[in-house]
């Protein structure tokens, strides 16, 4: 079983920036995969950017030169720094996960709410 813990949602002004980070924990042998994805009411939960282990970190193209997604190995962390917010990026985001648990799992952080308004 792994959880996940969200953090950094929040009201920004367009332009502005935010950092959300996404902690796992449990019994992890080794993580394959870490990222973020978002959902607006009505529409499917999408992309948002990726890393997967030895791999290049993947972006949506609607954030590719604005988001920048990190990973902490020995924290189990994943961060999100998002610049220059658009109101189009409100959304609830997730944090998403693909470990080794004993067997291979996916799981979905509880999600946290990035609102981007003036």
């Amino acid at each position: 079983q792994v959880q996940l813990v969200e953090s950094g949602g929040g009201l920004v002004q367009p332009g502005g920036s935010l950092r959300l980070s996404c902690a796992a924990s449990g019994t992890i042998f080794s993580i394959n995969a870490m990222g973020w994805y978002r959902q607006t009411p009505g529409k499917q939960r999408e992309l948002v950017a990726l890393i997967v282990s030895g791999g290049m970190p993947n972006y949506a193209d609607s954030v590719k030169g604005r988001f920048t997604i990190s990973r902490d190995n020995a924290k189990n962390t994943v961060y999100l720094q998002m610049n220059s917010l658009k109101t189009e990026d409100t959304a609830v985001y997730y944090c998403y996960i693909t470990a080794d648990t004993g067997k291979w799992m996916s799981s979905w952080g509880q999600g946290t709410q990035v609102t981007v308004s003036s």
